[in-house]
C-alpha cells in the first residue's frame, strides 16, 4: 500500500490580534500619531465625496474611508527613505506617506495641522482636481498620486500593474545599501483582494523570494470588487494563502486596528531590512462606500445595511480613540479636538482650490478656481526627455573615423554592453538566460555574468515581473535597466508594464521624473519558429507612447546608437534582427565611447527615381533589389522609428528630390510600421508626392514554422523588386500609383 506523507509549507502563516496588554505597552506618542493621521485622512475623504458629489471631482472618486487603519498602521514607523506605492484606491496610503514624511513620524494632537500638514492635504487635493498645484501638476488625479521625495512610488489605476514596479524599487534599495548600514530600506506595495489572482502580482511573489527583495505585499482584502465578492472569485479566500506557495512568510491581521497592524509590521520590518526577504501581509477591512463615489454599496443591492452598520462598529478611528481612552491618554474633549482640527484643515485646503460659482443656477453652487487649471499647452509636455543629458556626447557619422576590425554584428552588441558596464556600474541586464549559454540564446551577453558579477540577471520566465522590476529601478534612478525579451512577441505578455506603466509613467506622474530604461528584443523571422515568435514590434511601440526606438543595420550603428539609448532618460526600444547578428563588417574595437547623431536617418545610396525608406535588415535586402531592378532608389536607413526622433529633415530632403516614396518591411501588414509611417509621410508631405505612398509588407497572417509558408508570409528582395516596379509604373502620372504589398500582397 502507498505511503502517504503529510507535506507542510516551508514558510510560516500567522494571524495577530491585539490584547489590552499590547494597548498599554504602545507608546502613547504613536498612538496619538496614528489618531491624527486617521482623522486627517477621514476628513480628506470626506472633503473629496463633497466635491465628488458637486461634480468638481472629473474622473473617479475611489474612497479609502474605512479602510484608513491598514494605511496609517503600516506606515506610521516607516522612514522618508522607505518606499510604498498602491492601487486606484491609494489616498489613503499616500497621505500617510506624505504626512509621516513631513512630520518626521510625530503628529501633535493639540496642533494637528502644521504649515507641512496643510501643504500636503492642498497638494493632494488639488492632484485629485486635476489642478496644478498637485503633485503632479493635475495629471495624476486620485488616482496617480506620486512624491517620490516621501518615498511615494505612484498609485496605480491597473489592478496589480504598481506590484512588480514596487520589486524594482526594492532591488535599487537591496543593492544600494553600504555596509554597515542599520539595515536595508524597504518597499511596501499596497493592492486589493482582487489583485491577488492577477498574473503580474504571482510572478512578483516569486520574483520576489528567488531574489530575497525587501518588498511587503500589503493586500488590503475589503471583500469586494466592485460587487463581486472574495469568496466568488477564487476558492481560498483567505488571501495570504497565496505566500506559502512562493515560500514568502504571511501574516494575517485585523485592518480595523491600526495596532495590530502596526505590531505586524514592525515584525515584517525585522526580516524585510535583515536581508531575509519579503513577506505579506493580509488585512482585513472594510470599505464604507461604494467602489467609487458617495453612496454606500447597499444603495447599489450587493451589500445589506445590516452588513455596513456591523463593520461601522468597528470604525479604526474610534478602536485607537477608545482604547487612548481606556488608558487615559484622551478625553472626549480632545478627540472632537482633533476631528474639529482635520475637518478645518480641510475646509481651508478646499477653500483655497473652490469657489462660489456666480453663474450658476444652484445658490450656493461652486466652481474650480480658474487660474488653477494647468495650463492647456502643458498637454504634451514631459513625455520625453529634453535630451540635454546627451548635449556632450561624441558623435560619429562615419566608420572610417573609428577604429574597427572585420567582424559580426553580434561582436558589437556585446562589445559595446562591456564597455558601458565598466564604464557605468548603475547599468543593471536582466531577462531569461541572459547569464548562462555563453551570453543568452545569441551570444549578445558573452561574458558579462562573469566581469560584473550580480549585475547580469538571469530571470525566472515572468515577462510582467521582470519588465516591471525594470521599470521600478528606472524610476527609483540608482540603476539603469537594460531588459531583454528573448523574442518580441513576448511583449504582449508583459503588455501592461511595457505600455501602462513603462511608457506612461514620466508623463502620467507630471513629466518631470526620468524612466531611463532599455528594452533589447530580436526579430527573427525566417528562423522558422512560427507564429508566437517571429514579430516586428516597431509599429505597436510607434503607436504608443513614451518610447523612443533604435533600429541599427550595422554593428558601427549598433554601438552608437546602443551608448545614445544607454545615455537618454527615456525608455528606449532597442530592436535587433537575427539574420543581421552573423553579418560581417567593420566592428569598433578600441573605441567604444562614441554615439550617432541622435535623430539621423542614414542616406546609403543616393538616388533620383525614388525614396525608399526601411530599417534593420531590409536595408540590404532593399540595397540589393535596387540593383537588381534598375530603379534609381534612394534608399534611407531610419534608424530612429518613433515620431519624434525619426529624421523628418532627411526624408522630406529625399522625398522633395524624388517624389515618390517605397516603405519597404519585412512583417506582416496587420502590426505594421509601414502603416503609421505612409501615413504621416503624406501629411507632411503631400506636395511633393507624384504619386500615394506605395508599401511593400508581409501577408496578413503572422510567419507559419512551414519553411515554404513562412518564406510567402514574408516580405523579402522579390517582394521589393516588384514595389519598386510598381512605382516606376507611376512615374510621370500623378495619382496612378497603389499600395503596392509583397508577400502575398
Amino acid at each position: 500500500m502507498a505511503r502517504v506523507k503529510r507535506l507542510t509549507p516551508e514558510a510560516e502563516w500567522r494571524e495577530l490580534t491585539t490584547t489590552a496588554a499590547d494597548w498599554k505597552a504602545a507608546d502613547p506618542a504613536l498612538l496619538a500619531t496614528m489618531l491624527g493621521q486617521l482623522h486627517l485622512i477621514r476628513a480628506f475623504e470626506e472633503t473629496v465625496l463633497e466635491l465628488a458629489g458637486e461634480g468638481l471631482v472629473h474622473g473617479p472618486a475611489h474612497s479609502s474611508i474605512g479602510q484608513e487603519g491598514g494605511a496609517v498602521g503600516s506606515i506610521a514607523a516607516l522612514r522618508s527613505s522607505d518606499a510604498v506605492n498602491g492601487s486606484h484606491r491609494g489616498h489613503h496610503q499616500f497621505l500617510a506617506k506624505a504626512l509621516t514624511h513631513v512630520t518626521k513620524g510625530a503628529l501633535d494632537p493639540a496642533e494637528l495641522v502644521t504649515p507641512p500638514v496643510a501643504e500636503v492635504l492642498h497638494r493632494t487635493l488639488a492632484e485629485i482636481l486635476g489642478l496644478a498645484p498637485g503633485y503632479c501638476g493635475g495629471r495624476g488625479g486620485s488616482m496617480h498620486l506620486q512624491w517620490l521625495e516621501a518615498g511615494a512610488m505612484g498609485t496605480n489605476a491597473i489592478v496589480g500593474g504598481g506590484v512588480p514596479m514596487a520589486a524594482g524599487n526594492a532591488w535599487a534599495q537591496k543593492h544600494s545599501a553600504k555596509p554597515g548600514e542599520h539595515g536595508t530600506d524597504l518597499t511596501v506595495t499596497y493592492f486589493g483582494d482582487g489583485a491577488v489572482n492577477i498574473g503580474s502580482v504571482l510572478e512578483t511573489l516569486n520574483l520576489a523570494s528567488a531574489w530575497k527583495l525587501p518588498v511587503c505585499f500589503f493586500a488590503e482584502n475589503n471583500g469586494y470588487a466592485v460587487s463581486t465578492t472574495v469568496t466568488e472569485a477564487t476558492g481560498e479566500p483567505r488571501l495570504s494563502a497565496r505566500a506559502g506557495g512562493f515560500g514568502i512568510p504571511a501574516w494575517r491581521v485585523d485592518g480595523m486596528d491600526p495596532l495590530a497592524v502596526h505590531l505586524v509590521m514592525r515584525e515584517a520590518e525585522k526580516r524585510l531590512r535583515s536581508g531575509d526577504g519579503p513577506v505579506f501581509v493580509e488585512a482585513l477591512v472594510y470599505r464604507f462606500f461604494h467602489q467609487n463615489g458617495p453612496f454606500p454599496g447597499s444603495a447599489f443591492g450587493y451589500r445589506t445595511k445590516e452588513e455596513e452598520a456591523a463593520w461601522r462598529t468597528r470604525d479604526p478611528l474610534d478602536r485607537v480613540a477608545g482604547e487612548m481612552g481606556k488608558l487615559g491618554l484622551i478625553d472626549d474633549d480632545q478627540i472632537a479636538s482633533i476631528r474639529e482640527q482635520a475637518q478645518e484643515a480641510m475646509r481651508v485646503a478646499a477653500g483655497a482650490l473652490v469657489e462660489a460659482d456666480p453663474g450658476a443656477a444652484k445658490p450656493g453652487a461652486r466652481r474650480i478656481r480658474p487660474e488653477l487649471w494647468p495650463d492647456p499647452a502643458f498637454v504634451d509636455a514631459g513625455i520625453r526627455s529634453q535630451l540635454t543629458e546627451i548635449e556632450s556626447a561624441r558623435s560619429v557619422r562615419d566608420a572610417k573615423d573609428l577604429d574597427c576590425e572585420p567582424g559580426k554584428f553580434i561582436d558589437a552588441v556585446w562589445r559595446v554592453m562591456d564597455r558601458r558596464m565598466e564604464a557605468d556600474p548603475r547599468i543593471v541586464v536582466l531577462g531569461e538566460d541572459v547569464h548562462k549559454l555563453s551570453g543568452g540564446t545569441n551570444g549578445a551577453t558573452r561574458g558579462l555574468a562573469a566581469r560584473y558579477p550580480g549585475r547580469v540577471l538571469g530571470t525566472p520566465i515572468s515577462e510582467n515581473a521582470f519588465a516591471g522590476l525594470g521599470g521600478g529601478l528606472a524610476l527609483d534612478g540608482r540603476f539603469r535597466p537594460v531588459v531583454e525579451f528573448m523574442y518580441p512577441d513576448f511583449l504582449w505578455v508583459a503588455a501592461d508594464q511595457v505600455f501602462n506603466q513603462i511608457g506612461k509613467a514620466r508623463h502620467m506622474f507630471g513629466g518631470r521624473n526620468p524612466v531611463p530604461l532599455v528594452l533589447r528584443t530580436k526579430v527573427a523571422m525566417g528562423t522558422g519558429y512560427g507564429s508566437q515568435h517571429l514579430m516586428d514590434p516597431a509599429g505597436i511601440f510607434a503607436t504608443s507612447v513614451g518610447w523612443r526606438i533604435m533600429a541599427p543595420s550595422t554593428p558601427v550603428d549598433y554601438v552608437g546608437m546602443m551608448n545614445l539609448a544607454l545615455a537618454i532618460d527615456d525608455p528606449v526600444l532597442v530592436l535587433e534582427h537575427v539574420d543581421l547578428y552573423g553579418a560581417s563588417g567593420p566592428v569598433p574595437v578600441s573605441d567604444l565611447d562614441y554615439v550617432i547623431p541622435f535623430g539621423s536617418a542614414a542616406v546609403r545610396r543616393a538616388g533620383g527615381d525614388v525614396t525608399v525608406l526601411t530599417y534593420l535588415s531590409m536595408v540590404p535586402a532593399a540595397e540589393s533589389a535596387i540593383e537588381e531592378s534598375g530603379v534609381d532608389g534612394e534608399l534611407v536607413d531610419l534608424r530612429f522609428l518613433d515620431r519624434a526622433s525619426l529624421d523628418w529633415s532627411t526624408v522630406g530632403s529625399s522625398i522633395r528630390k524624388t517624389n515618390a516614396v517605397l516603405i519597404v518591411e519585412q512583417g506582416s501588414i496587420g502590426p505594421s510600421y509601414g502603416g503609421w509611417l505612409a501615413d504621416e509621410v503624406q501629411r507632411r508631405f503631400f506636395d511633393w508626392l507624384d504619386q500615394p505612398v506605395a508599401r511593400v509588407t508581409g501577408g496578413e497572417a503572422s510567419p507559419s514554422i512551414s519553411r515554404v509558408l513562412e518564406r510567402a508570409a514574408i516580405a523579402g528582395v522579390p517582394d521589393i523588386v516588384a514595389g519598386l516596379e510598381r512605382v516606376r509604373e507611376g512615374f510621370g502620372r500623378p495619382g496612378s500609383g497603389g499600395q503596392g504589398l509583397g508577400g502575398q500582397g
